[in-house]
C-alpha cells in the first residue's frame, strides 16, 4: 500500500523523540552534540542558523551521514548525539527517522528554528 506524507510524519514522530527548546539549549551547552539544520540553504541565508549548527539540506542528509559516501561529513558520528531542526519540525522528524534507519541511535527532533531562537539559543549568519 502506498504511503502519504501524513503517514510518514506519524511514523517519524512516533520514532524520533522530540526535545523541548529549553532542553536542547542545555544539551548544546553541556556536551558533544551535532546540531543539524535540515532547512534548504536559501532559508538559512535569509534567517541565519543556530550558532555552531551544520546546515545539511534534507536532500543531502543520507550522503553527508553515510561514512562510505564521497560526500560524508565527518561531523556525523554514530556515537554522537544529533539534534535536528528545520522551520517547524516536520522535515527534522523525517530526517531523524532516516538517520535512525541508517544506524544512528541518539537522534532528537528539536523542532522549528523560530521556537529555538525564541528560547534564547544564539544564532549566527549562514
Amino acid at each position: 500500500m502506498a504511503r502519504n506524507v501524513k503517514d510518514m510524519l506519524a511514523e517519524a514522530n512516533s520514532s524520533v523523540p522530540r526535545m523541548a527548546p529549553s532542553e536542547a539549549a542545555e544539551k548544546m551547552r553541556s556536551g558533544d552534540v551535532l546540531v543539524v539544520d535540515v532547512r534548504d540553504p536559501t532559508e538559512v541565508q535569509q534567517s541565519g542558523k543556530l550558532k555552531g549548527a551544520v546546515n545539511v539540506s534534507r536532500g543531502m542528509l543520507e550522503f553527508r551521514a553515510d561514512p562510505d559516501s564521497q560526500y560524508h561529513n565527518p561531523e556525523f558520528r554514530k556515537d554522537r548525539t544529533i539534534l535536528l531542526h528545520c522551520a517547524s519540525g516536520g522535515r527534522s522528524a523525517l530526517a531523524g527517522k532516516t538517520l535512525q534507519d541508517m544506524g544512528y541511535t541518539a537522534v532528537f527532533n528539536i523542532g522549528g528554528f523560530k521556537d529555538l531562537t525564541e528560547a534564547g539559543i544564539d544564532t549566527e549568519p549562514a
